[in-house]
């Protein structure tokens, strides 16, 4: 099947997902033709045959108060479709990649015209896709496809509630490459963050506002004040600014490392003795999902579709988006005994492997991808 793939180029959870699925089509055998702004975050150290980027352009110009970013994608995407003959487009996003995927479609002079498939992955239904500018947009881009998913039942549901959509929406979880995630010991390695007497929690995002990177050092300042600890912070983004002042504010300062971001952070999170995710709103959670196949149990927010990942009480914990405290008492209590922490960690690495490993993710992907070219042969 040849293969074009609109997504986000950085380090947010969509454009990995996008990026990593494409890589696995790529390694069955499929053609997979990247469309983004800018070669994607973790498209790096790949020669994996089938797999091409196709960068979309843009122009300033005066009369323009903004690059028409969504015009040029599509006239990228119809490129790529009448030089390689695409058979599906898979749009990572409903705002502005599917958009720009239907209007692509439709200039094509390429024959037969491309299948659709749409993956809502969450703030382009939940956030961008209320607000008022791009609503209307939003409902057209998801019922105009041939075929949606979304990342968990939470973002379906919230999909046909808050748009309006009544359409078929298939819930495929995010994949993880469990080969790549998985428990490694590097004593070296991790002596570099912390002691061996000391325990490590991680964090990995893209620090926007959703991600409460705040609570993140609340969490650990509780954590820190019973036990000796670390805290690893890997990413950037807007709000890392706020967190290097808190961590200040909270004395902890000396025991965080923001390390800012990294395309490929298996080998970091196998150091971790615990994941941190007190996001206000996860619509899936890929970082806990690759922490989890790397042995690392997660304490977050039983909210969104992150309890559809996170096994309470089992594979890690969930409380409350702002019970820190609550949050607190489970980092300590799994901490705390190495019986119990080697229970989570067995039970987070079996709940990567036995739910949401590649090889069982791609195949529903697949089915989506022939569900899709049916309709448009119909």
């Amino acid at each position: 099947m040849n293969i074009g793939v609109l997504l986000h180029s950085g380090a947010g959870g969509s454009g990995v997902v996008a990026t990593e699925l494409g890589i696995a089509l790529a390694r069955h055998g499929h053609q997979v033709h990247f469309v983004a702004d800018r070669l994607p975050f973790r498209l790096v150290d790949t020669d994996c045959p089938g797999v091409y980027f196709h960068e979309v352009e843009t122009l300033s110009y005066p009369l323009f108060s903004a690059p028409l970013t969504t015009l040029s994608e599509a006239s990228k995407l119809v490129e790529v479709i009448e030089e390689t003959g695409i058979d599906l487009v898979h749009a990572h996003y409903a705002v502005p990649h599917a958009t720009a995927a239907l209007l692509g479609r439709d200039m094509a002079r390429h024959q037969p015209k491309p299948a659709l498939v749409t993956t809502l992955h969450g703030t382009d239904v939940t956030l961008v896709g209320l607000q008022p500018a791009y609503l209307r947009t939003t409902q057209f881009s998801v019922e105009g496809s041939d075929v949606v998913t979304a990342v968990s039942s939470y973002l379906a549901g919230a999909t046909r509630e808050q748009l309006g959509i009544a359409r078929e929406i298939r819930v495929i979880p995010n994949p993880v490459d469990t080969q790549r995630f998985r428990p490694r010991e590097d004593p070296e390695m991790r002596r570099r963050y912390a002691a061996d007497d000391e325990k490590l929690l991680m964090h990995v995002s893209n620090f926007r506002p959703v991600k409460r990177v705040q609570n993140v050092l609340r969490v650990f300042a509780q954590v820190a004040g019973r036990m000796p600890a670390r805290l690893l912070m890997i990413g950037d983004g807007p709000d890392r600014p706020v967190a290097l002042q808190l961590a200040r504010d909270l004395s902890v300062a000396d025991r965080v490392t923001f390390l800012g971001s990294f395309p490929r952070v298996e080998k970091l999170l196998a150091l971790a003795d615990l994941f941190l995710l007190p996001s206000s709103r996860e619509s899936f959670g890929l970082a806990a999902l690759e922490a989890m196949s790397s042995g690392v149990p997660v304490v977050g927010s039983a909210s969104g579709g992150l309890p559809e990942v996170v096994e309470d009480g089992r594979s890690g914990c969930l409380r409350a988006e702002e019970d820190v405290a609550g949050m607190a008492e489970c980092a300590l209590r799994i901490l705390a005994d190495p019986v119990v922490h080697r229970s989570f960690r067995e039970a987070a690495r079996a709940r990567a492997v036995d739910e949401f490993a590649e090889e069982l993710i791609v195949p529903q992907y697949l089915a989506a991808y022939e569900q899709a070219l049916a309709a448009r042969r119909r």
